[in-house]
């Protein structure tokens, strides 16, 4: 009864959410230090243009923000704008939650976001449904310099390092690398690698293939054979690993650049190193984070949004973020900017982003990831071999597309 009378209150608190006609809500999952900014942000806007009206911000964690906006967009609330990857584009669009932007912005703003090495706004079925204020979210390894001055290249250089890493100068076992890998979106670059991915042009699966195979051999191999990485690892204990210095290098995204700098680590961020057999780099997948329109706006209320929604992708505010967070701006004038290309780690990071692939943003992708955990993750148990595996991610969706289509 008591989980009920919580869910009832929240589901009350959600529906609630933007029907204050002079109120303006953002709903996003930036850390504790974005959302000062983004609050200190909104009440420039108000003070600015809008002094009569409010303009708030409130945090969810990922899966919670996607769900919470469903249920109070359908319910014909909400917030105003959701702030997020672009991979909820898909679903969200499917559900008819959000509303294309382009009728409500012009052709030269459209024209001022980047374009290349990937279009950093999210069209979907011939419509704008995201504007990016940043581009990447994509995984890089990241090295410790003072354990690894020149990090490696190719797997095979990788594994060299074992012998130089085990026993550092006080005496202290390491692992050369440490990260999150038997989670799908951290498995899926290792795939590129091998000139494979996770689903064609048609949005079909196309998990059962030698590159699945090859790949999920080769990161079982760095675990079992070669032992350079723990034999556990999620993603809160990896981090923690290169943290201390027991793990020497880590693959991590841009959001986590700020925390190691933040403890004076002196790091270096580079590509995920190169396969051997293939020649190839690992592709990790690319997501801009950006700002949708909730579908139930109209009216006045519907035009301060919009102009909202530019000025926080402005170059100027999307620089301030740049500044504070290591990312990458989505509008051309700040890419361009001498702040980017003065800084060590957002050119690495760019160096990363330039060999990596879009991720999808179709809802089949969802079920894509639910299909390839269990069987991927079987592989490390001793369930399945690679192939077995492969085999079954793909049977699994297939089955889950076509029940849920």
């Amino acid at each position: 009864m008591r989980k009920i009378i919580l869910l009832s209150l929240l589901c009350l608190q959600i529906l609630s959410c933007g029907r204050d006609e002079k109120k303006v809500m953002i709903w996003h999952y930036r850390r504790p230090v974005e959302r000062k900014l983004l609050s200190d942000v909104l009440q420039r806007f108000k003070t600015e243009r809008y002094p009569d009206w409010r303009f708030e911000e409130r945090f969810y964690e990922p899966e919670e923000l996607r769900q919470y906006f469903i249920i109070s967009a359908l319910g014909g609330s909400g917030p105003a704008l959701l702030l997020g990857p672009s991979d909820n584009v898909g679903p969200l669009v499917d559900l008819q939650v959000i509303k294309p932007i382009e009728p409500f912005v012009d052709q030269a703003y459209l024209e001022s976001f980047l374009s290349e090495p990937f279009s950093a706004n999210t069209w979907y079925r011939g419509h704008l449904y995201q504007v990016a204020d940043q581009v990447g979210n994509h995984l890089c390894l990241i090295y410790n310099k003072n354990l690894v001055p020149n990090p490696p290249t190719t797997i095979s250089e990788l594994i060299a390092l074992k012998d130089k890493l085990l026993k550092g100068n006080d005496s202290t076992s390491r692992y050369v690398i440490a990260w999150n890998f038997t989670e799908p979106f951290f498995f899926v670059p290792f795939i590129g690698g091998y000139d494979g991915w996770i689903m064609d042009e048609n949005n079909r699966p196309t998990l059962d293939t030698d590159a699945t195979v090859k790949a999920a051999q080769l990161i079982f191999d760095l675990r079992n054979k070669y032992e350079v990485i723990p034999r556990e690892a999620d993603y809160e204990f990896a981090n923690q690993l290169f943290k201390d210095g027991y793990a020497a290098m880590i693959i991590n995204g841009p959001w986590s650049f700020s925390t190691y700098t933040e403890l004076n680590m002196n790091i270096g961020i580079t590509r995920i190193p190169k396969i051997d057999e293939s020649g190839l780099w690992p592709t990790p997948m690319i997501s801009p984070l950006g700002y949708s329109l909730n579908v139930n706006l109209q009216g006045e209320k519907l035009k301060v949004t919009v102009e909202l929604l530019k000025y926080l992708t402005s170059p100027e505010i999307e620089l301030e973020f740049t500044r504070l967070t290591g990312a990458i701006p989505s509008r051309k004038e700040a890419f361009d900017s001498e702040i980017v290309k003065n800084n060590e780690i957002i050119q690495s990071s760019i160096y990363q982003l330039e060999v990596g692939r879009p991720m999808p943003v179709v809802t089949e992708l969802r079920w894509i990831w639910d299909a390839m955990r269990p069987s991927y993750q079987a592989i490390f148990t001793g369930q399945m071999t690679p192939k077995q595996a492969a085999r079954a991610m793909q049977e699994l969706a297939e089955k889950l597309i076509r029940e849920n289509r």
